[in-house]
């Protein structure tokens, strides 16, 4: 698929939103359903100071009635915070900050961490076997850990990758709203809303592979919800077909 262009939007942050957060998801859906462009969701199914995710849920309904018409799911994290699971409180291993809640971890803490945070995907009725980091960072730890506990991808913020040993990887960097992207610096010096299009045009074009990663925080600007849904229309008209990342590679890479 990601030879005829290839679209990918993903929504995390809505486990520690709340009901605004997800009314303005839900209207965010909606404009991509008009657009035939599906979405992936990110889920971290416990956020610090909130309770976990349980069966019943609002926000796991919505979930679940979304996936049933075209949407997919990736787990996103365990809880975003940089307090261990297991044991490994030492000093040897680095913590460097929520959002980059795998991105310093040993095999053995990310073993627990992931079936932690699985375990009560499942509880829910929801599942994953894909996985995409908090802050698109994953350590080497985490990349073993994955296979050995049946996910078969792994997207992080430059690739797109099957996890078994030689699958396919699409290269490709996400498009987001953290303040260290060049190109949102560069928008914020001209004052203008078109740069994320004018990046998603020019990835669509050279790489055929257009990732646009979004927080729930950011749905609650409508500048970055306009420059969003520009980038998605750029993308769309250079050729890019929406997709979700679980058809992003092959499926014989990709299948459960």
């Amino acid at each position: 698929m990601a030879g005829m262009g290839t679209l990918l939007v993903s929504l995390s942050g809505l486990t520690d939103g709340d009901d605004a957060d997800r009314a303005r998801a839900v209207a965010f859906a909606a404009e991509l359903d008009r657009r035939g462009v599906p979405l992936t969701h990110l889920v971290q199914p416990r956020a610090a100071g909130v309770h976990p995710l349980r069966r019943g849920d609002d926000l796991v309904r919505w979930i679940a009635g979304r996936i049933g018409a075209g949407d997919d799911l990736l787990l996103h994290g365990y809880d975003h915070t940089a307090d261990p699971v297991g044991a490994w409180q030492n000093g040897s291993v680095p913590r460097i900050g929520r959002r980059t809640e795998f991105g310093a971890l040993p095999r053995h803490e990310a073993m627990l961490r992931l079936t932690a945070a699985r375990r009560i995907l499942t509880a829910t009725g929801l599942s994953a076997d894909g996985f995409a980091p908090p802050g698109w960072i994953a350590s080497a730890g985490t990349v073993e850990a994955l296979p050995e506990l049946g996910f078969t991808l792994c997207a992080d913020e430059a690739t797109v990758r099957s996890t078994m040993a030689g699958g396919p990887i699409l290269r490709a960097r996400v498009l987001t709203f953290r303040s260290s992207e060049p190109w949102l610096r560069a928008e914020r010096a001209t004052g203008g809303r078109r740069t994320l299009a004018q990046q998603a045009l020019r990835l669509s074009r050279r790489t055929g592979v257009v990732r646009i990663g979004l927080r729930a925080k950011d749905l609650r600007k409508p500048h970055r919800v306009e420059a969003a849904l520009d980038a998605i229309d750029a993308a769309r008209g250079a050729g890019a077909v929406g997709s979700v990342y679980r058809a992003a590679l092959p499926a014989s890479a990709a299948a459960a």
